[in-house]
């Protein structure tokens, strides 16, 4: 979990950084890694989409059946399935941890909910998947919060992160989500659409 190699890699594979860590490492080689990672190399149109559907995976820390379960419930709303997946995913508990800035990273944020240490609407909640609603507030349980993460998270080292959709109180370590997030104000790299195309092949 501290080797920020792994996490490298694969933000040097998918052309992002994962973790503010990896930004350093990221920034000095912006090249897919391997020795032949600075070469041009010519994509298919499946490699272009996979990609893409790899860099969503990877910022959610989800697995692919999560992923694509995610995608068959949005193509069945009405309306643009990419935008409406995005949505969705962002209501994951561990998303919106990260969001309210009370985790570093998104791996934080899961190991946090797996751990216990959130509730919502003062209930333990240990499943990073769970969807959160509007008007659902999120918290770290009283007797986690002695611990550094949180007394970190408590003085707003990590204010920058929040979005206009979560209201946080970060001396309270606790955060509701206002309403539903609009697509342009999701902070994930992805053009989803190449999505809906990698799983409508």
């Amino acid at each position: 979990m501290n080797n920020p190699r792994p996490k490298v890699r694969l933000s040097r594979a998918l052309g992002i950084p994962l973790t503010p860590k990896s930004v350093k490492y990221f920034e000095a080689r912006p090249y897919p890694p391997g020795e032949h990672g600075r070469a041009r190399k010519q994509e298919t149109d499946y490699k272009i989409r996979l990609r893409e559907k790899q860099r969503l995976r990877a910022q959610y820390n989800i697995r692919e059946a999560q992923l694509r379960n995610a995608f068959a419930k949005a193509a069945k709303v009405e309306g643009k399935t990419g935008e409406i997946l995005i949505i969705d995913l962002e209501r994951r508990l561990d998303a919106l941890v990260l969001r309210a800035g009370f985790a570093r990273t998104i791996y934080q944020a899961r190991q946090f909910v797996v751990h216990r240490h959130v509730l919502v609407n003062g209930r333990r909640v240990d499943r990073p998947s769970f969807r959160v609603r509007p008007d659902d507030v999120i918290q770290i349980a009283e007797r986690s919060r002695t611990l550094d993460p949180f007394v970190i998270a408590a003085t707003g080292a990590n204010t920058e992160k929040v979005p206009p959709y979560i209201e946080a109180n970060h001396q309270a370590l606790a955060a509701r989500l206002i309403r539903l997030p609009e697509r342009r104000e999701v902070p994930v790299i992805c053009d989803e659409q190449l999505v809906v195309e990698h799983y409508s092949r």
